[in-house]
């Protein structure tokens, strides 16, 4: 073969990525997204799945250099799993938006984390590896409607999460190659599990992705081949998505971080909007849960598939965390009679709660031909409302506080980590995080991990921010 396979163009992509391909704007970005991943990360580290994951370390051997957000350390494949899993859970993560489907660029963020660490890298290439992960990740994205065929956004993470953790491990260039093949061949995840009822791998997929990747990246360090011909070979990923995977893998450029988006609502990013208009009309007209009669939402044909009880499954009788923040009924009733959508709105005892189960009960949520065809250039929405005294009143919502037209600014994210970090970490250490991040590549990510480690994995301190919302 004469020719370079596909994995071996993203494998020299990743090598000859140069932080001289940051230019400021995307600098400041990348730590936008940093700060917003820390915050969400800290947000979920008193979740219950998080205390699972520290007994079974210490089960199977908890040794190694990687520390873990609010304490502890392991190996670097462990801290890679749980540090990921821990920035996709409340579901505020970043998103990139395409027509097939979607990716988080963040839940790379556990494992080149645990990969800078564990190579004593600095700030300055902990970032260019991120946005390599960021960039590899959102170009498949932007080219395969992976979700639109039936998988999950885990695939390309796999390859972006091996190559990014690769190049902070030192490999070259065919090693690079070698890790991507090694970590995605196997790691072949399908869409249904966003299916009802959602369980708790649906948030944990991509944090084993992120482990198997670091994993296959240290072995092809040591000499492991995998199948180069990933994509072009007999049954590759071109047949399985069966078309052509065109990606420019010459184009040096790290701008793709420009083209993500943020979230303020613990939701789905499909929720977004919907909740902004929901809220925007309780506010309007002094709205309270007891006041509503029924709502009505039209929305995008992904949005009603995944959360509004269109392909993957009825979305009638939530029960869980997992189910909430996928459940467009939920979280509408929770808004309406919160009028907030945090942490606290996907605990399951508010889920459960009687309130909540009976106004969601009397919501609707469908299709709409014209806001589909608007997606995903636009998550555009219509809520209308109507009361028990007679009125009704409705929304036309374009887009969101977040999105690609009023992105979140980085004083908005400072704000945001300080909400969602507040309860466990005084103002003294959420300020050090903030300017740590804000000066990344002055800095080691030891020195930031030394901060992180200091974080409760508890509530321990008044919760007295107002929220974003």
């Amino acid at each position: 073969m004469n020719a370079l396979t596909a994995v071996e163009r993203i494998g020299r992509f990743a090598n000859l990525a140069s932080s001289r391909d940051l230019t400021p704007p995307t600098r400041h970005l990348l730590k936008r997204n940093i700060l917003d991943s820390l915050g969400c990360a800290i947000a979920a580290l008193p979740g219950k799945p998080f205390g699972a994951l520290r007994e079974q370390f210490d089960e199977y051997g908890s040794g190694g250099r990687c520390s873990l957000l609010g304490g502890g350390s392991t190996s670097p494949d462990q801290a890679a799993l749980y540090n990921s899993a821990l920035v996709r859970y409340v579901d505020l993560l970043d998103s990139y938006m395409s027509p097939g489907g979607l990716c988080h660029p963040s839940d790379n963020f556990g494992a080149v984390l645990a990969a800078a660490e564990h190579a004593s890298a600095d700030g300055e290439a902990f970032m260019l590896a991120l946005a390599v992960a960021y960039e590899i990740g959102c170009r498949i994205t932007a080219v395969v409607p992976v979700m639109a065929k039936g998988f999950n956004h885990a695939i390309q993470l796999a390859v972006s999460s091996a190559a990014a953790s690769g190049k902070l491990l030192g490999l070259d260039a065919q090693q690079l190659s070698h890790a991507i093949a090694i970590a995605t061949v196997d790691n072949i995840s399908l869409s249904c599990v966003h299916s009802e009822p959602v369980s708790y791998w649906k948030g944990f997929s991509p944090g084993i992705t992120c482990m198997r990747a670091i994993y296959s990246a240290s072995l092809a360090k040591r000499g492991f081949t995998g199948p180069l011909r990933l994509f072009e070979g007999p049954n590759g990923l071109v047949r399985m998505f069966d078309q052509p995977i065109d990606v420019n893998w010459e184009d040096p450029s790290l701008e793709v971080v420009h083209q993500t988006v943020m979230k303020k609502y613990c939701s789905l990013i499909h929720g977004q909007p919907v909740l902004e208009a929901t809220l925007a009309l309780k506010r309007a007209h002094g709205l309270a849960g007891s006041d509503v009669e029924n709502v009505t939402c039209d929305i995008f044909q992904m949005g009603y598939d995944i959360a509004g009880g269109g392909g993957f499954g009825a979305k009638d009788d939530p029960q869980t965390k997992e189910q909430a923040d996928y459940n467009l009924k939920y979280l509408i009733a929770a808004a309406l009679l919160d009028d907030e959508v945090g942490p606290a709105q996907l605990e399951p005892a508010r889920v459960q709660a009687a309130d909540a189960q009976a106004l969601l009960k009397r919501v609707t949520v469908r299709p709409d031909a014209a806001v589909s065809a608007q997606y995903p250039q636009a998550l555009n929405t219509r809520v209308t409302i109507r009361c028990r005294d007679g009125r009704v009143v409705s929304k036309e919502h374009v887009g969101f506080e977040g999105g690609l037209d009023n992105p979140f600014t980085w004083e908005r994210t400072v704000e945001k980590f300080n909400w969602l970090s507040e309860p466990y970490a005084d103002s003294i250490l959420r300020g050090q995080i903030v300017e740590l991040v804000s000066r990344l590549e002055e800095h080691t990510i030891a020195e930031l991990m030394q901060l992180l480690t200091q974080v409760s994995r508890e509530a321990v301190y008044p919760a007295t921010h107002p929220g974003i919302q």
